[in-house]
């Protein structure tokens, strides 16, 4: 340091107290401490600390120092001498020690320092705590281990049996705070506990008490002081030390106090003042001083450097700011201030900038409340997601379907006509809607001639604006003389010709033009419409064109004339669209009247008005023609409409997702005085900011006429123009980004022709009228606008003026307890960067709405709309927070999921699986945090799960909209494309979009640490094909290709059979490895793989149509394109056809009995699966478990069919065989529902009846003869299964013999299963004969066998060591089946299991009873969360699966129940 201190000492207003960086300090004995968490460490010097009498201040480049008045006789400072007593070292606060408690739970002490009196602070800081803490206490005085009471106590502080003291924390967010103030001079130390009392947990110090030591005020000696000058010079040492931190007044005091008790105690330890001044000042004579400097430059005030930073953190978007970077902040506002004061501006001119009433009281709140450049987490409730669940699914009104050829109209009778006189090709043919009449445009071409048809129904005389386009369809030429019609007028760029109206038939009242173009160098034609004075355009706002060149044809769902619809409502909607389009006022009124028939018509009613307003609300459809209405009529008609779904909402809960999609597109409207201020209002912005000509008046007049949500964004456009300082690009740039275009502006009935000029004088003026007059247009049009929303329910008084004078909106009653804070969090952080914080305010916000939307209430209306819009934010908020997710670790992605999820539960009606879904998130996180070792392989069973979940939820959407979408756009001439996306629009607004980009930004991270790769193999066999991509496999599982084919299916359920010629199946659907798709792979040596990765996938698809070669790997597949010649002949895939199958069929006859018990299970009597059952019986482990059976044997069947009382049925099946003989495949399904028609012979029941109860099982007809006939109906459904078309074409494709084909009936008492499992004694996917592999579900196992979506819980165990289990992957089925005590009937034919041919699975098993379908909660799962529990299960059925190997003596495909923690065994066959 040099002998004069001269650097700059700024003044920084620190923001924020800040503890030491590193809590390791030097103790005045040269030694090291940790914290104050010790015991006193003897010949260590206290500080004493004294008031100083100099005023000292670290302010500009100085540092001032003011000297004292100092009375004559004044006692002179004393040295210490106790030498015990702990140092601390930082004078306003010490990190006395922090300690993590659990898990992410740290407990952070600090200990402040007295700078006058005694009084010294604790301050307790708990971190990510959830219940209410209280701190155990006490203080230690004179190093006594006992507690002594003090009589200073935080509020709410009870003694605990008169031993010690207990006081609550303070909740903030997720942490709890409290602070303890000892004035007691005796006491030397506190000592303490944590308690957390909900849950009697303990928190302790390693088993002890958690040690404070606190400052002690000493005894000095009253002859010794240390000069000013030299407490001066250490407190800029100790200053500089710590980096230069900023200080406020306070804390400067007290870090000059601190410098003179550092200078103190080396006078205790026996330094003289001479010592201490030669080293301050590096002079051993003491000749020379420090020489303190005085400011030389200008300087700001502190409170304009505060709001100018905070300015600057607004902009940037309110990040979290470090303390280094909080300092840098404050740099560089000074600096901003600086510049402006060397550019010639004054403190007072700066002043009167910054200090904005708004800017200066939110600058005022922050520094209040010490949250500086931060924005503290909001403290999330612990809530019971169950409580959440929605399982309101909706009926479906089946509205009675006619399908009626439509009748043609006029103009489409005119155009026919002229086809058939044409005679040419027709290449464009466009049907255009102008109110309740039509325009049809014909093109048809004959050689090098176009010849262009015009027709409409309009009655009143038409003109055609009209040219002709080369290049593109915005260019208008004028047409060539010899192109233009008789009587047309050639205009620049442009003609005019009068249509003609028709004389050859007066049937058709139609008027026309005829345009012959013999030039082939035209690729099209622009043109408009006049008539009556009007210019008609398309869509009432662009020009018509219809191209010259053939249209391609896209491919679109038929409609059906309006099946799947409401249609009555659609029509009437189409019918009354004319009146509709001519105002707002109109359509809401409108839709208003046809609310009854669409409650009426249910789902689907409220589906097609959905529809219609979304048709609206994106703009396809009139917004206003020629009619002038009031903007209060407008918000008149929204409040009745609004009022309507309102009541809808709380009466029919059922569709109250529908009616919330619904408001969203109508928006609030209010009372008629708030609509009408629209007009009133820019009235207002004119007058006060002289801006009454140009752009503001020609809106000023569209206002008047017509306003629309096009008003919000004009507003809005006009506020960024303003703010860019008058850039008009600005300006065009907010209109084109949300759909305003020039064309639009000059469309509207008053015109916007001009663009904004504004003086620079004027802007101030405008951003506040302008910023005023958005909350009058969203508090009418936005239905999702958040501010506006909040406000509404808050309550607001307005005594502006001008601007919504008067209007008092009362406050909502009965709103949660402090709502209004979380509300207010919201808004004041809804632009934050880090939108963590914003996105959990938001969703503490719906849920404590949430309950309060469950039924009819005052207002109701306007709590949904504030749910909408936080709904709407808590979208836009995920898609901003996109790019921190960019470097996140899996942990912040999957908490982002939760996020996500949790708001698209909260607005979904059958909300059941997500809430499950959320469920299994939350322990994933768990896990993850845990560093459990399964984690990522559990978290994307989860991931899986949510993506059966949301692709359930664009389904839906698509089976309850798109029919309605086509059928009601296709009436009101909407655009094809806009059309085609309807369905796939309303996914991509809503939260559902959001959470699949999450999910797919996890997804690979998760595969990477679970070592799943981009693939899980089902069936490893090298293969060379040509790829060929389908979207479902089921509608090619009957096709035969003649080449060899690897297909590439989007959808693959499980239950498929595999087409011929197919190599390979690649899909990135995931049926599990043991379902009847997968052995079919296997068995037919077939290569079948899921892919995981959308990216190889995608390539996959690009391929289609050329030869790859695909070799599987143990987790992977590598594919390259081959040459032609690597391929096998073609022919040798069919090489078989016509030659007779080695696979034969031995026809079974009736042995005259109609029901038999196991023992007499035979191969002439029944199949495999009973004959396998009757053998396991006494020959399996006693702790393996056989149901008890009898059968309905071989013939059975056909001895009923021959029944005289079958007569009937018998000849219409045979009459149906002779048609499926001939190719007639749809008479499979008429022979299964004949075969549901016969009647059982006495004899059969008496025989069943007694072989069952004979067995000890239950029969049916007991509980009566309605159970009976549930019983005969299984049996039946099981014998109609002979003629599925699985079943049909798979035995066709080995050529046997369907006659041939006998069904056997296994009969069973079902286990009311708790699990159900399917074992392969040798591992499927690897060959590997010393691993079993299995599968395990919850409920029953049809979800496993069946075609139900997702995975089940996969294991592998070693044969020698079948106690450890490994888990391959954690189960993704959403749905489990469960039964109540019941039989089965079991498919048991002559056609399964037949070397050379798998035909297990394709015949069906029925249940007597039906299933409940549930939905699966993992997280309550034993099987899940439990360790052990899951590895004694597996241990079981890898054992069972093992013994019954070694009882057959060869691989076994097992299949069986777990029911209370035992095994049963249902049924077992060789593994194919």
């Amino acid at each position: 340091m040099s002998n004069s201190i001269n650097q700059n000492i700024l003044h920084q207003s620190l923001l924020r107290h800040t503890v030491l960086d590193n809590q390791y300090k030097l103790n005045p004995s040269g030694t090291y401490k940790n914290t104050l968490f010790q015991a006193a460490i003897p010949n260590q010097v206290p500080a004493q600390h004294w008031k100083s009498p100099m005023s000292t201040k670290f302010l500009g480049s100085s540092l001032n120092v003011q000297k004292p008045r100092m009375a004559s006789g004044t006692s002179r400072r004393r040295c210490p001498v106790n030498p015990h007593a702990v140092l601390t070292t930082d004078p306003a606060s010490e990190l006395a020690g922090k300690f993590k408690l659990d898990e992410n739970i740290e407990l952070q002490v600090d200990v402040s320092v007295p700078t006058s009196g005694s009084t010294r602070r604790v301050n307790i800081l708990v971190t990510n705590i959830s219940g209410s803490l209280l701190l155990h206490w006490g203080a230690i005085s004179d190093i006594k281990d006992k507690w002594v009471l003090p009589s200073r106590c935080p509020e709410g502080t009870q003694a605990y049996k008169n031993r010690a003291l207990r006081t609550p924390f303070q909740k903030s967010g997720s942490n709890s705070t409290l602070t303890i103030e000892v004035d007691d001079p005796a006491i030397e130390a506190i000592e303490f506990l944590l308690l957390d009392e909900a849950r009697n947990k303990w928190y302790k110090n390693n088993d002890k008490n958690f040690h404070v030591a606190l400052w002690v005020k000493e005894k000095f000696i009253s002859d010794v002081s240390v000069p000013e000058e030299l407490v001066q010079i250490q407190a800029y040492l100790r200053w500089e030390r710590r980096g230069k931190q900023m200080y406020t007044p306070q804390q400067e005091q007290e870090e000059y106090e601190a410098a003179r008790a550092e200078l103190l105690q080396e006078l205790a330890r026996g330094d003289t003042i001479q010592d201490l001044r030669a080293r301050l000042t590096k002079k051993n004579d003491g000749s020379e001083t420090v020489e303190l400097s005085t400011p030389k430059e200008k300087t700001i005030p502190d409170e304009l450097v505060q709001v100018q930073a905070f300015i600057r953190w607004e902009k940037a978007g309110k990040p979290n700011y470090s303390a280094e970077e909080q300092h840098r902040e404050f740099e560089k506002a000074r600096e901003d201030l600086l510049s402006e004061l060397t550019k010639g501006a004054t403190i007072d001119e700066i002043r009167k900038k910054l200090s904005k009433g708004e800017i200066k009281t939110e600058v005022a709140k922050q520094f209040q409340n010490k949250k500086y450049f931060t924005v503290d987490k909001i403290h999330r409730k612990k809530r019971d997601l169950v409580q959440l669940v929605s399982r309101y699914a909706p009926q479906p009104i089946e509205e009675t379907y006619i399908d009626k050829p439509k009748a043609l109209t006029e103009v489409e009778q005119f155009a026919k006509l002229k086809e058939e006189q044409d005679g040419g090709d027709v290449i464009n043919k466009i049907i255009y809607k102008l109110g309740d009449k039509d325009l049809l445009v014909l093109v048809t071409k004959n050689a090098s001639k176009t010849k262009v048809y015009l027709t409409t129904d309009l009655q009143e005389p038409v003109t055609l604006h009209w040219g002709l386009s080369k290049t593109n369809a915005g260019e208008w030429l004028t047409p060539p003389p010899d192109v233009l019609p008789l009587g047309s007028v050639p205009l620049s760029q442009a003609a005019e010709t009068q249509f003609i109206f028709n004389t050859d038939d007066s049937s058709l009242k139609v008027q026309y033009l005829e345009i012959l173009i013999e030039e082939d160098g035209f690729v099209g034609m622009p043109f408009v419409l006049q008539s009556s004075g009007n210019w008609i355009k398309n869509k009432g706002s662009s020009d018509f064109y219809v191209a010259f060149a053939v249209q391609p044809k896209k491919v679109r769902k038929v409609t059906e004339g309006g099946k799947g619809t409401a249609k009555s409502l659609l029509d009437n909607i189409a019918e009354l669209e004319s009146e509709a389009e001519k105002s707002f006022m109109h359509r809401f009124n409108i839709a208003a009247d046809l609310m009854g028939q669409a409650k009426d018509a249910g789902e689907l009613g409220l589906a097609g008005i959905l529809v219609w307003m979304r048709f609206m609300a994106t703009r396809q459809l009139i917004w206003n023609k020629n009619y002038n209405v009031k903007p209060r009529e407008i918000s008149k008609a929204q409040d009745r409409l609004t009022d309507l779904l309102e009541s809808i909402y709380a009466s029919h809960p059922q569709y109250r997702e529908l009616l919330r999609m619904i408001m969203s597109t109508v928006g609030r409207g209010g009372e008629g005085d708030v609509g009408q201020r629209i007009r009133d209002e820019i009235l207002v912005i004119q007058r006060n900011n002289d801006c009454k000509g140009g752009m503001m008046e020609e809106w000023h007049q569209k206002l008047h006429n017509n306003t629309s949500p096009d008003d919000v964004v004009i507003c809005q456009a006009l506020i960024d123009y303003i703010n860019s300082n008058f850039d008009i690009g600005v300006y065009w740039k907010t209109l084109n980004e949300n759909g305003i275009t020039k064309e639009r502006l000059l469309s509207y009935d008053r015109a916007i022709h001009s663009e904004p000029h504004f003086r620079a004088d004027q802007k101030d003026g405008l951003l506040r009228d302008l910023g005023n007059y958005m909350r009058t247009l969203k508090a009418v049009h936005s239905g999702a606008d958040l501010e506006s929303a909040v406000q509404n329910c808050l309550g607001y008084r307005s005594e502006g003026q001008g601007f919504m004078v008067g209007v008092q909106i009362n406050p909502i009653s009965g709103l949660p307890s402090g709502f209004t804070d979380l509300l207010q969090f919201v808004l004041e952080n809804i632009e934050i960067k880090n939108v963590e914080p914003l996105l959990e305010g938001l969703l503490e916000a719906r849920q404590e709405l949430h309950p309060l939307l469950l039924k009819p209430r005052d207002r109701l209306r306007d709590l949904l709309f504030l749910d909408i819009a936080l709904d709407s934010a808590v979208r836009t908020a995920v898609e901003r927070g996109y790019e921190e997710l960019n470097t996140a670790g899996p942990e912040k992605i999957m908490y982002f999921i939760t996020l996500v999820l949790e708001n698209l539960a909260l607005s979904s009606d059958d909300n059941e699986d997500f809430i499950y879904c959320l469920k299994g998130w939350d322990l994933a996180l768990n896990l993850t945090r845990s560093k459990k070792e399964h984690w990522a392989l559990y978290a994307k069973s989860v991931l899986d799960r949510t993506r059966l979940a949301l692709a359930n939820k664009a389904e839906a959407y698509h089976r309850i909209l798109q029919p309605s979408a086509e059928y009601l756009g296709s009436l009101l001439g909407v655009e094809e494309w806009a059309v085609d996306i309807f369905t796939e629009e309303i996914i991509r607004s809503g939260s559902a979009s959001s959470l699949s980009a999450l999910l797919n930004r996890l997804d690979p991270v998760l595969r990477t640490t679970a070592n799943l790769g981009s693939w899980q193999i089902i069936s490893p066999v090298e293969a060379v094909g040509y790829v060929v991509v389908v979207d479902e496999l089921l509608t090619v599982q009957n096709k035969s290709y003649e080449k060899p084919t690897i297909l590439v299916a989007n959808r693959v359920k499980g239950e498929e059979e595999i087409p011929d010629g197919t190599v390979a199946v690649l899909t990135p659907d995931m049926p599990d490895v043991l379902s009847h798709v997968s052995v079919r792979a296997r068995n037919g040596k077939v290569c079948f793989a899921t892919c995981f990765d959308s990216s190889i996938l995608s390539d996959l698809q690009v391929k289609e149509g050329k030869l790859l070669r695909i070799k599987p790997t143990s987790a992977d597949i590598v594919y390259s394109e081959v040459n032609e010649n690597e391929v096998p002949d073609a022919s040798s895939i069919h090489e078989n056809d016509g030659v007779p199958s080695t696979v034969t069929l031995v026809r079974k006859h009736f042995v005259g009995k109609y029901a038999i018990v196991s023992e007499e299970f035979k191969s002439e009597m029944v199949g495999a699966k009973s004959r396998n059952i009757s053998y396991l019986k006494g020959k399996v482990p006693s702790w393996v478990g056989i149901p008890t059976s009898v059968a309905l044997p071989f013939g059975v069947f056909e001895e009923v069919l021959s029944e005289g009382s079958n007569k009937a049925v018998a000849e219409k099946i045979q009459d149906l065989k002779i048609k499926l003989g001939e190719g007639e495949f749809s008479a499979l399904k008429e022979i299964r529902e004949t075969v549901l028609q016969l009647a059982a012979p006495t004899q059969l029941v008496l025989e069943l009846k007694s072989k069952m109860k004979s067995s000890g099982m239950p029969w049916p007809g007991d509980e009566g003869e309605e159970r009976w006939a549930q019983a005969w109906m299984a049996i039946k459904k099981v014998w109609a299964s002979k003629w599925n078309e699985r079943a049909y074409f798979s035995t066709r494709k080995v050529k046997l013999d369907h006659e041939y084909l006998c069904m056997a009936v296994l009969v069973q008492e079902i286990i009311n299963a708790d699990y159900a499992f399917v074992i392969h004694t040798t591992n499927p996917s690897s060959g590997d004969s010393s691993e079993i592999y299995a599968e395990v579900v919850k409920g029953l196992g049809e979800t496993l066998v069946g075609a139900y979506p997702g995975r089940a819980l996969s294991f592998v165990c070693k044969k020698n060591d079948l106690n450890t289990p490994k888990v391959l992957g954690y189960p993704s089925k959403p749905i489990g089946l469960f039964i109540r005590r019941s039989i089965i009937f079991r498919s048991d034919s002559n056609g399964e299991d037949l070397e050379g041919y798998a035909g297990a699975g394709l015949y069906d098993s029925v249940p007597m009873d039906e299933e409940e379908k549930v939905v699966l909660d993992y997280t309550t799962d034993p099987l899940i969360m439990d360790d052990n529990f899951r590895q004694s299960i597996l241990s079981s059925i890898a054992r069972a699966g093992n013994a019954i190997e070694e009882l057959y003596g060869s691989p076994q495909d097992i299949e069986g129940v777990i029911r209370d923690g035992k095994v049963y065994v249902v049924q077992t066959r060789p593994q194919m």
